[in-house]
């Protein structure tokens, strides 16, 4: 018998080595499947069939963009919808809230943040503000909806009010990082999206969907926190955020392994980032002059 509360999306492209635990995580929950696969040439598809989802295809372009394909063409039939990320894993603990899961228990909510503990290089990064991390990944069926002001940082939002479950997790792990020059690669690509889209906002071409605040939902603080960061003075930026990370934050309790994380996340990223920032607002100078 099919949950008759939720159905669960995710988004996938040669994620094979993920989606065997990630689909039996959720397996005994009996919610129907469907997977948006963006030309995966490995065994993604062959798995996501042999569990039972309903498998359609998209060119990939960016997360939110996908994420609004998926719950624009999917037919869902539940109230609500679970999406995730091929390398997040439902936790026992969090199978067993999404078990006993009943509609008529919401009623007056539209959103639930689920808490994540992340995982580099095999390691929890417990520290330097990555736990307690929440994400809205659980809301109402046509009511969320994926933020397409946001170019690589993807999230859903739903008007109304949520609930945060600060138990059971979600265990997100990106096996394919294990390898660095995958991360670095990843991360190169992903710095493309951030400055353009920074560019854009320093020219009004873009705004914020979230209202900013500090006290608000945790997107809505995050959306806050970006608006500060917009506004600080790039290069030392990436210096600062690093160090109260790292300090502040308590990132050096991670380990060796964190520390890297947190350098390379929080420093060399955002550093790389604001290099090509200043590339693109010198070749936008440059056309203007050749005019």
């Amino acid at each position: 018998m099919l949950n008759p509360h939720f159905s669960i999306i995710l988004i996938t492209y040669n994620e094979q080595i993920h989606l065997p635990a990630t689909l039996d995580a959720v397996a005994g929950l009996g919610a129907p499947l469907f997977i948006l696969d963006s030309g995966s040439t490995d065994d993604t598809i062959k798995i996501a069939e042999d569990h039972g989802a309903t498998v359609a295809q998209n060119m990939f372009v960016n997360h939110p963009q996908q994420w609004h394909h998926a719950l624009s063409t999917f037919k869902i039939d539940t109230p609500w919808v679970i999406c995730l990320d091929a390398d997040q894993q439902v936790t026992p603990e969090l199978f067993e809230l999404l078990r006993t899961f009943n509609d008529t228990d919401h009623k007056d909510t539209n959103g639930i943040y689920f808490n994540r503990k992340n995982y580099f290089k095999g390691r929890w990064i417990k520290h330097g503000g990555y736990f307690p991390f929440y994400l809205l990944k659980m809301f109402r069926t046509d009511v969320g909806y994926s933020d397409l002001n946001e170019m690589m940082d993807h999230r859903f939002i739903v008007p109304g009010k949520t609930e945060i479950w600060k138990k059971g997790y979600l265990k997100e792990e990106n096996l394919k990082e294990n390898e660095i020059n995958f991360w670095l690669e990843k991360h190169l690509r992903y710095s493309d999206q951030v400055a353009y889209e920074e560019v854009e906002r320093m020219r009004g071409a873009r705004s914020q969907t979230i209202e900013p605040r500090f006290w608000g939902s945790p997107d809505e603080r995050t959306a806050w926190l970006k608006r500060l960061w917009w506004k600080m003075p790039r290069y030392s930026r990436s210096l600062i955020y690093f160090s109260y990370r790292f300090l502040f934050k308590l990132g050096f309790l991670d380990g060796r392994t964190g520390v890297i994380f947190h350098f390379l996340q929080g420093f060399w990223f955002r550093l790389i980032v604001d290099v090509k920032i200043d590339e693109l607002l010198k070749k936008a100078k440059d056309d203007r002059q050749q005019v």
